[in-house]
């Protein structure tokens, strides 16, 4: 016999199905999909890393490579882990800057699960001997004792010496 979580799954589409349809304009929030977030009482640190980003640069069209992570704090949704990952392949065929991409990537999970605190962080190979890092960070607006909470909560997060975090 097995047993059964109580997570609300009752919204997810893509999980189930195998893939992604093409997406014809490119990565966007819509793809991403959320779960109720049971926990939104206590601010706790999520982080994805997807090691093997692919996108291409808008002027020669040569494959940028790297890895995109994200840290987050969720409010009342957290985004659903395969969702994320088919997200990201939809900038396989995508042209667009780093720059844009990791403030795109930023932009979407605000837009789809609206976290109290998110960075993104693109890590891209090196191409023509640079090296390119983006960071892109952004706070929910929050009462001021829940700010508070949060902020430390990142504090300590960001200070983490853990080795294992891209």
């Amino acid at each position: 016999m097995t047993s059964r979580s109580q997570d609300d799954i009752r919204g997810l589409r893509i999980l189930g199905a195998g893939g992604l349809p093409c997406p014809e304009n490119g990565p966007g929030a819509h793809l991403l999909e959320s779960f109720p977030n049971r926990y939104s009482a206590r601010p706790y640190v999520i982080s994805i890393v997807f090691p093997e980003f692919t996108s291409l640069c808008p002027v020669t069209g040569q494959p940028d490579t790297g890895a995109i992570s994200v840290e987050y704090i969720p409010d009342r949704l957290c985004v659903e882990s395969k969702s994320f990952k088919l997200y990201m392949f939809a900038f396989r065929n995508h042209q667009s800057f780093m720059e844009t991409i990791t403030n795109t990537v930023l932009d979407d999970l605000r837009s789809a699960i609206a976290p109290c605190w998110c960075r993104v962080k693109g890590l891209f190979a090196p191409r023509g001997g640079t090296r390119l890092h983006v960071f892109a960070e952004d706070f929910k607006n929050l009462p001021p004792e829940r700010e508070a909470a949060l902020r430390e909560t990142v504090r300590d997060w960001k200070a983490d010496p853990d080795p294992h975090r891209a």
